[in-house]
């Protein structure tokens, strides 16, 4: 691997190994220090709801944050729980919906609701496997619902999580690939700090989506590039 000036050598090792704990302390430290001075002020980071993060993480599914942020607002303010939305006429919930694309979200969302309203007295469960029962919630949101409705120290792997755990601690080949999906999955629960796990899974996702891009990464911001497999960036080491 190639090093730059400030950027110690890394030790060889396999890409499926685990980091040891020091490096997973540094991960840590310098994920949630970036976060404290750049993390995005969005709106379902103010809430503990377990409906209104459920609503954010659907709508964020293959969708940038500037177009959620106001059909979130108008959504919550037409179907303002889990009951509302369970009872009201699907064309509505289809209207509301709108540009959002992906039409199937909404129509799954309210199926949620109705199931959660019929089979749980109108709460969202807070287990994993009872969330990952209902159609249209997959590993990925029910370990966000956990983490950042019910405080759970539950890890996460969307797109932009899998990308900044890949780049920094395997660095090449093809994150999409079976096993190294499930080593991704590895990494993020051996990197859970024992507190600030909201913090530290928004932090995961602020990073992906605003410096570690899929294209142009912002290395030269980076607070990963002394400890990052991939730096300096080479796009042909990264395979889709």
């Amino acid at each position: 691997m190639s090093t730059h000036p400030g950027h110690p050598k890394l030790p060889p090792t396999s890409p499926k190994t685990l980091p040891p704990p020091n490096l997973r302390r540094r991960f840590r430290r310098r994920l949630l220090s970036w976060y404290k001075r750049n993390g995005r002020d969005l709106p379902w980071r103010h809430t503990r709801d377990p409906y209104r993060i459920l609503v954010s993480e659907v709508m964020l599914q293959q969708t940038q944050v500037d177009r959620v942020l106001p059909k979130y607002a108008e959504w919550l303010k037409r179907f303002p729980s889990l009951a509302a939305l369970a009872k009201a006429p699907p064309a509505e919930v289809d209207r509301v919906w709108r540009p959002l694309g992906y039409n199937a979200r909404p129509r799954r969302l309210q199926n949620i609701a109705r199931e959660v309203v019929a089979k749980h007295d109108g709460c969202l469960p807070a287990d994993g496997e009872t969330l990952r029962s209902f159609k249209g919630i997959g590993a990925y949101t029910a370990g966000a619902v956990q983490s950042f409705a019910f405080g759970q120290r539950t890890p996460i792997l969307d797109t932009n999580v899998a990308r900044v755990l890949f780049r920094v601690f395997v660095g090449r080949g093809s994150r999409t690939e079976t096993g190294l999906q499930k080593h991704l999955w590895s990494l993020s629960t051996v990197l859970l700090p024992r507190s600030n796990v909201f913090d530290f899974n928004q932090a995961l996702m602020d990073l992906g989506a605003v410096v570690c891009v899929a294209r142009k990464p912002r290395c030269l911001v980076c607070p990963m590039t002394p400890i990052c497999r991939a730096y300096p960036f080479n796009p042909d080491l990264e395979k889709k």
